[in-house]
């Protein structure tokens, strides 16, 4: 009722910048959702700290992108209604806004997080969960945070949008147990595929996370999955599990569109800041 406007400002800002940059899809839902896996979802993602140790100083979050479309929807909602959106909310409505304007689905987000003051990157490393974690390690990571298998396995399809790079798997196609070997649980296929795109050197070239069609926001990375063809440990290790599995075999656009939605609306919720709790940050890189 204070700023009937502000989700039509933070729409029209994302639209603006990820229209022109398809790519800055995948990297905001990223940040959603490294903001969430660590304290909460309380902005503490966007903080900075004099020292250089915050979270997104934190290994994994060193490749997020994206901040400036926060920072210029916080800019847009101060003019209008000042000291009355938090940070958090700004993300949480960016990644979703951001997936929209590429095609993606749409969720509902339920507005009043507050902003948390700190920010460490040691909470990074222990709670993102790890692209090389195996499914019992991802199935207890996701249930500290209140998300189940389904939760899960829905949330691993982000991965049909965005890239990577040689150097997260350059060790899983060359020398997987220390012998010069590939993890056997890759398609040899797609391990020979990898191979002329990295060499045994090569940390930097970039890799589709859903190989051939990572632009476009589809059930094809559980297709890519179930053919043995995931990015990463953490991709692969889903046909692990029964639950998880039997998700990859016969995800559809219908359910994975909707379950994608409903697994969003859980994630928007991780231990957030309400009433008292937390701040509205002026800033978002800095707390008031």
């Amino acid at each position: 009722s204070k700023c009937p406007d502000a989700e039509r400002i933070v729409r029209r800002v994302t639209e603006q910048y990820v229209s022109r940059k398809p790519s800055l899809a995948a990297s905001l839902l990223r940040m959603h959702f490294h903001d969430c896996f660590v304290r909460g979802c309380d902005g503490s993602v966007l903080l900075k700290t004099p020292k250089n140790d915050a979270e997104r100083n934190a290994i994994p979050n060193l490749t997020l992108r994206g901040f400036e479309v926060v920072d210029a929807a916080k800019t847009a909602l101060e003019k209008k209604c000042p000291n009355l959106v938090s940070c958090a909310d700004v993300l949480a409505l960016v990644a979703r806004d951001a997936v929209a304007v590429i095609k993606g689905p749409w969720w509902p987000v339920p507005l009043g997080r507050r902003d948390g003051r700190i920010s460490k990157l040691t909470d990074a490393l222990q709670n993102l969960p790890s692209p090389f974690a195996d499914i019992k390690t991802l199935k207890k990571n996701f249930a500290d945070k209140g998300l189940n298998a389904k939760d899960l396995v829905v949330l691993s399809g982000g991965h049909t949008i965005g890239i990577s790079s040689c150097a997260l798997v350059n060790t899983r196609i060359y020398n997987f147990t220390g012998k010069g070997d590939f993890d056997p649980s890759m398609n040899p296929s797609y391990v020979r595929a990898l191979k002329k795109k990295c060499s045994p050197t090569d940390f930097k070239s970039v890799l589709e996370m859903d190989p051939g069609s990572a632009k476009k926001f589809d059930p094809h990375y559980f297709t890519a999955v179930a053919q043995k063809k995931g990015l990463f440990i953490s991709d692969s290790t889903l046909l692990d599990d029964l639950e998880t599995k039997l998700y990859v075999q016969t995800a559809n656009e219908v359910t994975f569109n909707k379950d994608f939605s409903d697994s969003m609306v859980k994630l928007g919720k991780v231990q957030i800041l309400t009433g008292k709790n937390g701040e509205i940050r002026k800033r978002c890189a800095f707390p008031n």
